[in-house]
């Protein structure tokens, strides 16, 4: 069974910055995307961002696009989410989740598609 473990949260003010990492206990099949959504309490995740973590080829939603960038190292296995320019709308719990396949297909379709999922980390930002 993969595992994966996020740290990087913490609290920041506005306009300030933020790198997550995601550390999996393996890259294969089952971690050929690597994703992060994130969470506000009586609200459905939201798909932040996805990577193949094969070939590199990411996707960023537009919600975030310009200011969050999705990176990879994988000879660490570890996804990276660097958050910028961030604000109290960036405020939330971070997970990431890995699926098979299809990266940007299944953001898009949202958390369900995704099997496998991390325990999250709190990002906080103050105005």
């Amino acid at each position: 069974q993969v595992q994966l473990v996020e740290s990087g949260g913490g609290s920041v003010q506005a306009g300030g910055s933020l790198r997550l990492s995601c550390v999996a206990s393996e890259f294969t099949g089952a971690t050929r995307c690597v994703a992060w959504f994130r969470q506000v309490p009586e609200k459905e995740r939201e798909g932040v961002a996805v990577i193949y973590t094969g070939s590199g080829g990411t996707y960023v939603a537009d919600s975030v696009k310009g200011r969050f960038t999705i990176s990879k190292d994988n000879a660490k296995k570890t996804v990276y989410l660097q958050m910028n320019s961030l604000n109290s709308g960036d405020t939330a719990m971070y997970y990431c989740a890995a699926v098979d396949d299809a990266c940007f297909a299944n953001l898009r379709k949202g958390a369900s598609a995704f099997a496998v999922w991390g325990q999250g980390t709190q990002v906080s930002v103050s105005s």
